[in-house]
């Protein structure tokens, strides 16, 4: 009796261990925004560092960065800006699934410039150098804990002048992010 007694309590006991034992999940992501590389030719690389499952800290790099979609197949127009993307994102997954939808709020600065060519033919030149504040949503898709693809799209409010006279306050962005969780 005092050995199943004894064998039940070690039993006991190790389990308790093992729930205690938490499955390591990957703290870092980096991702590429593939949706605007092929469709305007952005380069945007981004990296999260996961402070939990739930909560990540993200940095994102925009090279030849473009106000929204706006077109620049008109002759004598171009963009030459770079942005960079500090983010705070809430994931709404669980223990069981690591893929579902999260909200993304966002501080945004660009640099550079915006060319085009005015009915006279004479070259006008926007200071595209703003800061932004925005908010993001979208899914992820998590494949093994080690893969991670999906949809977003933001919207930001922008506060420099010469980009509001000439575009909008408001710019959309969408993209369809692929990474790998490390």
């Amino acid at each position: 009796m005092k050995k199943a007694v004894l064998l039940v309590g070690v039993m006991v006991m190790a389990l308790t261990v093992k729930a205690q034992v938490q499955h390591q999940l990957p703290k870092n992501e980096v991702k590429l925004n593939i949706f605007n590389t092929i469709l305007i030719g952005s380069l945007e690389l981004g990296y999260e560092h996961f402070i939990d499952q739930n909560q990540s800290l993200g940095v994102e790099v925009m090279f030849f960065d473009r106000f929204s979609y706006y077109s620049t197949t008109a002759e004598g127009r171009s963009f030459d800006a770079s942005s960079a993307v500090i983010s705070y994102n809430y994931y709404f997954v669980s223990d069981m699934d690591p893929s579902g939808f999260y909200l993304s709020p966002f501080l945004k600065y660009r640099g550079g410039t915006f060319e085009e060519l005015d009915e006279s033919g004479q070259r006008m030149e926007t200071n595209m150098n703003s800061f932004m504040i925005g908010i993001g949503a979208g899914y992820k898709w998590v494949h093994n804990e080690k893969f991670a693809v999906g949809p977003y799209v933001n919207i930001a409010r922008g506060f420099n002048n010469d980009v509001t006279d000439r575009f909008s306050a408001v710019e959309f962005n969408a993209g369809f992010s692929i990474g790998f969780r490390f």
